[in-house]
């Protein structure tokens, strides 16, 4: 048996989750797949794949860390559209999972400064943890001086990373790139969408455990809200036919678009998931007041730049 053979492969594994909320929600709305990430899943592809690449045995290849770091809306805002159960539920996966969750107060639309806070704990960890390899699922380039400084360490970084195209409902291409500059800096750049996509593993149950499985009347993996994330890739935005804003609520749900009722649209309007600025679809309910633009689609009105109402 070789000397790493005989020594555990520690492993810290490190979430931007605005990116695996973005991730989440293509595999869940716009793939074929149409179910979420799994998290449970996700470890144990990491150890495997960790193991197969150190040439060790899986049991010696363990996560011994794993945090996840996420903007927060405050409980206000929460509980005025009924998410508390979402996020709750959410939650107890990563605390089941041993997931160590960081988060920062949202005092917009957007969130701000999560890069940063991610690269300064996880380096500090790496130093006084000593992890064989740092995992990263983000795709953005500002994590790479948190990839150098690891490399400083003698550590070696993993990033699981993820390109992916759609179409939405505009016909509009929207895309998403993991930073080509990033990938080339860690020592294992893994291409996920590659991975998931191979036929050659459709049977491969390390694969098809990456994602949840669905249960009636419930998504236990989706406290997700897209935000607007530097490592996603989007054509521009359409324009149009005015640039008023208009005021409704939401009407009925689908899998994965829906309608609003609007006093100046008699009609309705569709909405598509990809369409929400500050909310995650999974977390709208009939009833909620939005706000919202237009835009002509081939079957008509389609609405754009949707935002739930905050109290």
């Amino acid at each position: 048996m070789s000397y790493i053979d005989q020594k555990l492969l520690r492993i810290g594994v490190f979430y931007d989750g605005g990116f695996f909320y973005h991730v989440s929600n293509y595999y869940k709305y716009a793939h074929q797949r149409k179910k979420r990430i799994s998290v449970p899943g996700l470890h144990e592809f990491i150890r495997q794949h960790a193991a197969m690449l150190e040439s060790v045995d899986v049991r010696y290849s363990q996560i011994v860390d794993s945090h996840f770091f996420r903007g927060q809306f405050s409980a206000q805002q929460t509980q005025a559209h009924a998410k508390l159960y979402a996020e709750r539920a959410f939650n107890d996966v990563l605390m089941n999972e041993g997931v160590t969750t960081h988060y920062l107060p949202i005092p917009g639309k957007t969130e701000k400064g999560i890069d940063v806070w991610l690269s300064l704990e996880a380096f500090e960890l790496a130093m006084y943890k000593r992890y064989n390899i740092l995992v990263l699922i983000a795709g953005d380039s500002d994590f790479l001086p948190l990839v150098r400084k690891v490399n400083s360490l003698g550590a070696k970084v993993m990033v699981l990373g993820w390109d992916f195209k759609y179409t939405d409902d505009l016909g509009r291409e929207r895309a998403t790139v993991t930073s080509i500059k990033l990938l080339n800096e860690v020592t294992y750049p893994v291409l996920m969408h590659e991975i998931i996509d191979n036929k050659t593993r459709q049977n491969d149950s390390l694969i098809n455990n990456l994602f949840v499985e669905a249960k009636p009347q419930q998504e236990p993996e989706t406290a997700a809200r897209p935000i607007e994330h530097t490592a996603a890739v989007e054509s521009p935005q359409a324009t149009s036919p005015a640039e008023k804003h208009y005021t409704g609520a939401i009407l009925s749900l689908k899998e994965g678009f829906g309608f609003i009722q609007c006093a100046e649209h008699p009609d309705n309007v569709f909405f598509h998931f990809s369409s929400l600025l500050n909310r995650d679809f999974a977390d709208l309910h009939e009833g909620d007041e939005v706000t919202f633009s237009v835009a002509k689609g081939d079957k008509g009105l389609i609405a754009q730049n949707v935002e739930v109402r905050t109290q």
